[in-house]
């Protein structure tokens, strides 16, 4: 193995497995706390990388500092997960899943009460008496 000696090189390596996990430089930017513009030069090789920063990137990118940092040309595989983190990702993906089902009907409910408020402007700017439902008195 041999390793690189060029500062962008190793800025390509990330970007490639970054792509092999089909994540955005956006979302990595997130992920570490950065700026788009700051994780991008680093892809670029505009900033030297710490140690501590590349170790946090192959933590994201499921590889090693190694890989990142050598010439192989080899595709970056994944590291297997352990079976507690593979549950509390599952887990994790539930809830999100939950979240979602609860956005959706929020969401519809307030598309039909949109609607009917439209309906009802309509009907009061054509002229015609709106029918209205009692409150209960």
């Amino acid at each position: 193995m041999k390793l690189l000696n060029t500062p962008n090189h190793a800025g390509e390596r990330i970007r490639i497995a970054r792509l092999q996990r089909g994540l955005s430089q956006e979302n990595m930017a997130d992920l570490l706390g950065l700026s788009t513009t700051a994780y991008g030069d680093i892809e670029r090789g505009k900033t030297e990388l710490t140690v501590s920063r590349l170790t946090q990137i192959a933590g994201l990118l499921d590889t090693t500092v190694i890989r990142l940092l050598s010439d192989e040309t080899a595709p970056v595989e994944p590291t297997i997960r352990q079976p507690d983190e593979v549950e509390r990702l599952r887990e994790t993906i539930d809830t999100q899943q939950l979240q979602i089902d609860k956005l959706r009907l929020e969401v519809d409910y307030y598309k039909r009460r949109y609607d009917e408020r439209i309906a009802m402007e309509m009907a009061r700017a054509m002229g015609q008496k709106q029918e209205r439902s009692p409150i209960g008195f």
